[in-house]
């Protein structure tokens, strides 16, 4: 089993920068790709970036492209989020998430979540 606690969010401006963390405890993360999810108030849970489990590959939503830089430290068990220019739009539960397929659709056969933090970014 792995448990993930996602820390790190919080109120912002628009233009403002936050970091996210995920720590990974219970077993190493190095043999899965890692994630991170979003979800809005009223709207469905969406991807935003993951990480190949050697940290070679990035993928990214649109939405957060050139914004947003996943990466990850395998020694460490954690997995982090740069957003940079923050947008009102970008405000959401940030999740964290463990699976075995990724490519440039997503993070897909999903085995582990976070409980999540919340980001608010105001206008």
């Amino acid at each position: 089993q792995v448990q993930l606690v996602e820390s790190g969010g919080g109120l912002v401006q628009a233009g403002a920068s936050l970091r996210l963390s995920c720590a990974a405890s219970g077993r190493t993360i190095s043999s899965y790709h890692m994630g991170w999810f979003r979800q809005a108030p009223g709207k469905e849970r969406e991807f935003v970036a993951a990480i190949k489990y050697t940290g070679g590959l990035t993928y990214y939503a649109d939405s957060v492209k050139g914004r947003f830089t996943i990466s990850r430290d395998n020694a460490n068990n954690t997995v982090d989020l740069q957003m940079n220019s923050l947008k009102p739009e970008d405000t959401a539960v940030y999740y964290c998430a463990a699976g075995r397929i990724v490519s440039t659709i997503g993070l897909r056969g999903l085995e582990y979540w976070g409980k999540g933090t919340l980001v608010t970014v105001s206008s």
